[in-house]
């Protein structure tokens, strides 16, 4: 039997790729630098997959900034204003990405959303009536030739699929997908006219999007696609490989159409191997099996897979990953700090790869030791149980996730409370995570500096960037959150029930990496965790301080959860936790609490009709839980970045908070339309520019920016933010494009008090 991965962690076993990108960045080496280290990385991941005994060896899954972004850059689709940049390729490359600012001009990045329901973010391409598609990268055929000189000689060419790359992108002018079809085709036939010419057996094409509900219109320009695509083959060996979901809606049209091989998801959900029972695979086919989770850390269970394997009947069969290996850290090797009951069940990326070459032994008769040991390895798992913690969420109540009194009462109360301005401005929460920041935390994990030193220098830190905010005019400030690694990590740190690794980071876009802690036993908290930084962050201003918390949603879908139980039932104890300490901050006289919700969508199912009974029926009350017995006169905020939130604007709003913070700047502020259609009753605060940018917006940028908001949103509902954290920032532009902010709100302010008189 024949293995694959569908893609392999391309940022480096040590984040290799992520300093040298940074570094080219500064300019502190060259192009030619950068890309040696690049080549240097694909080579050691071939490698490595050549030692695991992979068959087929995915080449074209490397990207410096996002698999997405390479594909439609190599077809030509970049907007006009970044052509008129007149950079180098990859300089414009990075330029869609990060946008791009100098003396003279000033270019915003491409939207950036999550890749279906990871933490993985992508690059939307953007088409207008002039976009000419045509195929003028050579990246993939470039590495194809790289991989071969390396001595691969067994390479399967990766590219994202024409289908995917249509549903995912924004059309602004009066063309839309459709229109685009025969240059698509066109672009995508001279490609596999070039893999084949590189002799190469196999071309992956994936097409996850095809797990989303596909509609007749959706599954016309599938088949238009395809049919047209398929027929210019050649001798070339096409696999459609979907991803995170089933394909239900076009599974019927996928046997018919002439593909070599179809990939399915066998882990993510159970309908594809029930699609394949109850419909049959086509012989002539090739089913790429999933069996391999790409989506979590722990080893795979050789009893189950083979029995579901068995279970299909398919003829021809190649074992792979259900996704690519980029969701998970590149090993686990080193994590030798664990204890070792947690250490045996991991499997990262390349744990994965021995997993692949043990299940084939196993199918093919001869890994019966192999099996044995695996086996006896699930019949030992000893996760730790709270008698406390299990009794607390068992003896829960439906009144347990409702706060009284109602939204708008609560704001009338708020609004005498607080006595702020008319557009109130605030920050999501972290400041710049500045080089002596995180030297001072590697000092004291290191025993180099004391306790005392360590809580001096976050402190010095803390009244710094408050008399920074006052200076400003910020009205709600912040304590900017330097004794904090990572919104997740940090709060895993000091809960129960977690365990972390060392280097297990995982790419969430371009060079931003994070790393995911890991739940093992049962979730509580032990001991106050903001209280004192927030409280005397409060002490040293007369303004409201807000204190900052991760919510149970994001914290469960920033982790990897157990699989022993339910995700209902690992939310619903973190929420409690968390409960907790918003108690606790409201009992210190923190008046203002934001439980960030960011990956709130992140776990939604791609199927509109599994998004309540699977998630949302839980995801939401477990929110509620969090902050349904404080104060009326406390506020309670969330915050939500980078994701589609107007199909899911009623369950938001259901979420009854205060006041809510996302994402808009980079999406041209589609969001605001859907809150105004859907009657949305939650005070909101969408982001006047975009953080993960290095450009600072102009007060005349922001002043238009918020007047746009106003002809939409009503003046009392309306706040003043940046659209996400600025940890990754640097202090200059941080502190520049804050000020601009405080002078544009300012300048808005002014213009109503003369329109109307008063405000």
């Amino acid at each position: 039997m024949t293995t694959t991965i569908i893609g392999f962690p391309r940022i480096g076993e040590k984040r290799e790729l992520k300093f040298a990108t940074e570094k080219y960045w500064k300019h502190e080496i060259t192009q030619s630098e950068l890309l040696q280290t690049a080549r240097d990385i694909r080579l050691k991941h071939w490698k490595l997959q050549q030692q695991a005994e992979i068959d087929l060896i995915p080449v074209g899954d490397f990207s410096f900034f996002d698999g997405f972004l390479d594909t439609f850059f190599a077809l030509n689709i970049v907007p006009k204003r970044f052509r008129q940049l007149e950079l180098s390729t990859l300089d414009e490359y990075f330029a869609l990405g990060r946008g791009f600012q100098d003396e003279k001009r000033s270019v915003k990045a491409l939207p950036m959303k999550k890749w279906f329901n990871t933490n993985y973010h992508y690059l939307v391409p953007d088409w207008d009536d002039h976009t000419d598609v045509k195929l003028v990268g050579t990246k993939l055929f470039d590495e194809i030739k790289e991989a071969k000189v390396a001595g691969v000689n067994n390479p399967k060419a990766v590219i994202i699929g024409p289908y995917t790359l249509l549903k995912l992108s924004r059309f602004s002018g009066s063309k839309k997908a459709p229109d685009f079809l025969e240059d698509v085709v066109n672009a995508y036939a001279e490609i596999l006219n070039k893999v084949s010419e590189l002799e190469v057996g196999w071309i992956q094409i994936d097409e996850p999007a095809l797990c989303f509900d596909v509609n007749v219109e959706d599954r016309q320009l599938f088949n238009q696609l395809y049919t047209s695509l398929l027929s210019q083959k050649g001798q070339l060996k096409v696999l459609l490989q979907t991803y995170f979901g089933d394909i239900r809606d076009v599974y019927e049209d996928t046997q018919k159409l002439d593909f070599d091989g179809i990939g399915l998801d066998l882990v993510a959900t159970s309908h594809n191997v029930e699609l394949i029972q109850e419909n049959g695979f086509d012989d002539q086919k090739v089913l790429f099996a999933g069996i391999i989770n790409g989506r979590n850390i722990w080893r795979n269970s050789y009893q189950s897979s083979v029995k579901t394997l068995k279970s299909l009947g398919v003829k021809n069969v190649i074992l792979s990953s259900s996704s690519s290996l980029l969701h998970v850290p590149f090993t686990a090797a080193s994590e030798t700090q664990l204890p070792p009951d947690v250490q045996q069940h991991l499997a990262f990326a390349v744990e994965k790869l021995d997993e692949l070459h043990d299940l084939n032994l196993i199918l093919e008769g001869n890994g019966q030791e192999v099996l044995n040991k695996n086996t006896a390895l699930f019949k030992n798992i000893r996760h730790p149980e709270s008698e406390k913690v299990r009794t607390r969420v068992a003896s829960l109540t439906a009144s347990d996730y409702v706060r009284e009194p109602g939204r708008n009462e609560r704001e009338k109360i708020q609004k005498a409370e607080f006595n702020l301005p008319v557009l109130p401005t605030t920050t999501i929460g972290s400041f710049p995570q500045t080089r002596d920041v995180r030297q001072n935390r590697a000092k004291f994990r290191r025993n180099e500096i004391s306790r005392e030193e360590y809580d001096q220098f976050n402190k010095d830190k803390i009244k710094r960037i408050v008399e920074f905010q006052e200076d400003i005019g910020l009205d709600v400030l912040v304590h900017g959150e330097y004794e904090r690694n990572d919104m997740v990590e940090y709060f895993g740190e000091k809960l129960d029930g977690f365990v972390f690794t060392k280097n297990g980071w995982v790419q969430s876009y371009g060079t931003r990496g994070v790393k995911p802690p890991i739940i093992w036993g049962d979730v509580s908290r032990n001991a106050p965790i903001t209280v004192d930084a927030s409280v005397y962050a409060q002490s040293l201003t007369d303004k409201v301080m807000k204190g900052m918390l991760t919510g149970p949603v994001t914290i469960f879908n920033w982790s990897f959860p157990r699989e022993d139980i339910q995700p209902k039932e690992s939310v619903t104890q973190i929420a409690l936790a968390i409960q907790d300490e918003v108690l606790d901050l409201e009992e210190h006289g923190i008046k203002i609490i934001q439980i960030d919700e960011a990956a709130l969508r992140e776990k939604l199912p791609l199927r509109k009709t599994d998004w309540f009974k699977e998630y949302l029926d839980w995801a939401i009350p477990a929110f509620r839980l969090v902050h349904s017995s404080v104060q009326p006169t406390t506020q309670i905020h969330t915050h939500m970045c980078y994701s589609e939130f107007g199909d899911i604007i009623q369950a938001i709003d259901d979420m009854d908070a205060d006041v809510i913070s996302f994402e808009a700047s980079r999406a041209d502020l589609v969001l605001i339309d859907q809150l105004v259609q859907a009657h949305f009753e939650t005070e909101v605060g969408p982001g006047v520019y975009d953080i993960h940018s290095p450009r600072v917006p102009s007060v005349e940028e922001i002043q238009k920016i918020i007047e746009g908001f106003l002809t939409k949103l009503p003046i009392k509902s309306l706040w003043v933010n940046p659209d996400c954290g600025l940890k990754t920032r640097g202090e200059k532009e941080t502190f520049d494009s804050l000020k601009n902010l405080v002078e544009a709100t300012k300048r808005v302010r002014s213009s109503l008090h003369e329109t109307s008189g008063s405000i």
